[in-house]
């Protein structure tokens, strides 16, 4: 019997320590995953800009960095469209966006003229380059409604409530108040694209944007939502702010941000709006998603106690990049760019390059080097929207294998020490192309309010566009808009980019018009058989012209599905469809899922 007992006992101890073992094997389970989660890359997806230079997208922005022009030009008429300006003794220089920036159209995002009116202009350019930013990723907009999309914007400039404020008390209502709320902004991006993901709007000065990035960054991570609006926006509106830092004596007093420079004398004030799209690079190769970069790792700090409360500090800097590099994996010496604050200030220069030089300036084995540039030099200090266009700027280096010249670089600042390092400020045009081993860039922004923001990029993964699989004798390009002003306009955009050499296959286009873009009511279909006979017909249109292949027309709204109805008995002829069935896929499966219900039935094809 003791035996018995004893066999009995063991079985139930080994029965408890199986049960044991099955738990801890489950939550190392969890515990991997989780890590795995929390290290997971994010993909850039997706990138809408309005930058100063008319660097109104990825392509134009990258061709004003490239070119090697400066942003920067008179504020004069600005100051005449608020009816305001600083003193005269007040710098008269800013890095000012091309376009109107009174000027929208708030039909087309579905917004009275009234509440229009009464709207931030920071507010509308975030609508119109949110839109942007999801068709550049491939995504149309109409289609997120309801979706765990995050939207996270920065911004610490509030200059149109001057202006409204000036207005007679009766004037002012509702829209006076929601249209000048900073938290509302990243609200309205929301509500009117039906986004039920975290939504945030953050101010810490000039790092907003990039710390915004690291925050959406992780909440895809944590599952929180599966696409992520980052980005920034800042618009000059009021003379009172330029006043204020001119009296500050931070502002160059010749309008030139002189980056690195020995002859540095202060930033350059700049307005803008960068937006990128992200989401977790496995949904994103899943996707076939076009990628621009991958975030690896970010870091956020504070300066803390340093030697005055907007003075930066060496050391937080330090430790800044440090936990950005820990947190994405990458050793110091593999990172090859670094896109840096840089606002060309005789004391903050000085110290981010000792910073970078104290953590990836050692000087490496393979005697490679970090650049350093300073996208500041070219479009001004865009303040709020400043990280996000370091970001932005960083992924089209990596994505184009080039690291642009810095500007205004004459002779170096004396403090800045670069002999025996690994670091090179980047004073030429520089190819940067792929290699054996990943590229890693970093960017740095850093907030006069001592918050301090870090992102580690990689290069994208090998990526080639999806092509048509059907070789077509003609196909059909469908263009929408709301007006058929801006169906010109459309039209005559599109004309030019089929007219530039080296563009995408006619059948790529048409096939991304209508896979990738809000089909709107006011259209226009051209049929054509080459690039060129499509970028004539759609010139054409611009002009106000219909010719040949060109059919236009309004939608109305249809309750039931589309059915298309082949008859015969009469109005079929010899060879009909026979090249549709060739040269369409999904008309084929169609056609032979026919033939086989046929043949089980009648016994003949």
């Amino acid at each position: 019997m003791s035996n018995t007992s004893e066999v009995a006992g063991l079985e139930e101890r080994l029965g408890k320590a199986a049960v044991v073992i099955k738990r801890l094997k489950e939550r190392m389970a969890g515990f991997e995953l989780e890590n795995a989660r929390r290290a997971e890359s994010i993909a850039v997806v997706g990138i809408g800009c309005r930058f100063p230079g008319g660097a109104d997208s990825p392509e134009a922005f990258w061709s004003l960095l490239t070119s090697g022009r400066d942003a920067v030009r008179s504020l004069d008429d600005r100051w005449r469209l608020i009816g305001d300006r600083p003193s005269d003794e007040a710098p008269k220089w800013a890095g000012l966006l091309t376009e109107q920036v009174d000027v929208f159209d708030p039909a087309f995002f579905g917004i009275s003229p009234r509440e229009a009116a009464a709207m931030d202009p920071q507010q509308r350019l975030l609508l119109e380059v949110v839109w942007e930013a999801f068709e550049n990723a491939g995504v149309i907009p109409g289609a997120l409604a309801g979706s765990l999309t995050g939207v996270f914007i920065g911004a610490c400039s509030n200059d149109y409530q001057h202006v409204v404020m000036r207005r007679p008390m009766e004037e002012r209502d509702l829209y006076t108040t929601t249209g000048n709320m900073l938290s509302v902004a990243a609200g309205r991006v929301a509500y009117t694209f039906g986004l039920q993901g975290p939504c945030l709007m953050l101010d810490t000065a000039c790092s907003s944007s990039l710390v915004t990035a690291n925050l959406a960054a992780h909440s895809l991570r944590m599952g929180e939502c599966d696409l992520a609006v980052a980005g920034g926006v800042n618009l000059l509106l009021s003379p009172i702010p330029t006043e204020a830092a001119h009296r500050m004596q931070a502002l160059s007093p010749d309008g030139r941000c002189r980056t690195f420079d020995a002859g540095a004398n202060g930033f350059v004030r700049g307005e803008g709006c960068g937006v990128v799209v992200l989401k977790r690079l496995s949904d994103a190769q899943r996707d076939g998603d076009r990628v621009w970069a991958v975030i690896r790792g970010s870091a956020v700090n504070q300066d803390g106690r340093s030697t005055g409360l907007t003075a930066p500090n060496v050391l937080a800097q330090q430790a800044l990049l440090r936990q950005a590099l820990r947190n994405a994996r990458v050793a110091p010496d593999a990172v090859g760019y670094i896109e840096c604050h840089g606002t060309g200030t005789p004391l903050g220069d000085p110290i981010e390059v000792d910073a970078l030089r104290a953590v990836v300036g050692t000087p490496r084995a393979d005697g490679s080097r970090c650049l350093l540039g300073a996208l500041k030099t070219n479009i001004g200090h865009l303040e709020a929207a400043a990280g996000i266009a370091g970001l932005v700027k960083a992924a089209l280096v990596l994505h184009h294998g080039q690291i642009p010249a810095n500007l205004h670089l004459r002779a170096i600042n004396p403090r800045i020490q670069l002999e025996g390092t690994a670091l090179a400020l980047a004073s030429t045009p520089t190819p940067w192309p792929r290699g054996e081993r990943p590229r890693y860039a970093g960017v740095s922004s850093f907030g006069l309010s001592g918050t301090n923001a870090h992102v580690v990029l990689e290069e994208a993964p090998v990526w080639e566009a999806p092509r048509s699989a059907a070789t077509r004798t003609a196909e059909l390009l469908v263009v929408s808009a709301r007006s058929e002003g801006s169906v010109a306009a459309q039209a005559e955009r599109l004309a030019g980019q089929l007219e530039a050499a080296g563009g995408a296959a006619l059948g790529d286009v048409a096939r991304s018009l209508v896979t990738t873009r809000s089909a709107m009511e006011e259209r226009v279909a051209v049929v054509a058989e080459t690039r060129e006979a499509a970028a004539a017909a759609l010139a054409a249109v611009a002009r106000g012209e219909l010719p040949g292949g060109v059919v236009r027309g309004r939608a109305t709204e249809t309750t039931g599905k589309i059915v298309f109805v082949f008859p015969g008995q009469g109005s079929q002829w010899l060879g009909m469809g026979r090249r549709l069935l060739e040269e369409e896929p999904a008309f084929a499966e169609a056609v032979a899922a026919c033939d086989r219900a046929i043949q089980a039935e009648a016994g003949f094809s």
